[in-house]
Parts: C-alpha cells; sequence; structure tokens
C-alpha cells in the first residue's frame, strides 16, 4: 500500500494527474500563445530552467497540475489586475531572477 491506496489505485491517479497537467498546461500555453504571439513568445523567453521541485512533482499525482494552475493565478493576480501585460508575465516566467538582479 502506498498513502493507504493500492498500488493499482495510486498509479492511477498518477496518470489522471498527469493527463490533466497536459490539458491544462497545453490550454494555458494557448492562452498565452493567442495572447503574446508565438513569435514574441520565442524572442523574448528567457534561458531559465525549471526548479528541481517543479521536475520533480511529475511523480506526485496532481502537484504539476497544480503548478500550472498556481501560475495561471500569478498571472491574473499579480500581473493582470495590477496592469501588467500577458508579455511581462512570459518575461517574468522564462527569464532567471539572478540576471534580474544584477
Amino acid at each position: 500500500m502506498i498513502a493507504g491506496m493500492l498500488e493499482q489505485d495510486f498509479v492511477a491517479y498518477m496518470i489522471f494527474g498527469l493527463i490533466l497537467n497536459f490539458v491544462f498546461s497545453i490550454l494555458f500555453g494557448i492562452y498565452l500563445s493567442k495572447n503574446i504571439g508565438m513569435q514574441e513568445m520565442i524572442l523574448s523567453k528567457g534561458d531559465k530552467e525549471q526548479s528541481l521541485f517543479v521536475q520533480l512533482s511529475l511523480f506526485i499525482p496532481y502537484a504539476k497540475m497544480f503548478i500550472t494552475l498556481y501560475r495561471v493565478s500569478i498571472l491574473q493576480i499579480f500581473f493582470l489586475n495590477k496592469g501588467y501585460s500577458h508579455k511581462d508575465f512570459w518575461i517574468y516566467i522564462t527569464t532567471s531572477q539572478q540576471k534580474n538582479q544584477e
């Protein structure tokens, strides 16, 4: 038993969580590309790598989906509500913070 569930149930939850993650990620990517534009996204993309936590979250059911939903809420609350654009969010999410501080 893993976390009080049979192994088959746990694996089923993991697979369903990954499917939901891909659905949310694809929809979020389409939303950003419609508001920013693909060419502009390619030109303004930074070189930030995902943290180890985000990479390991693939193995925790629904964690990656919640990270994507967290990014959507950051976009809405801290960027769009304060008058920033989708492009500002894209630059924030893809650029290393150390580079900004220099």
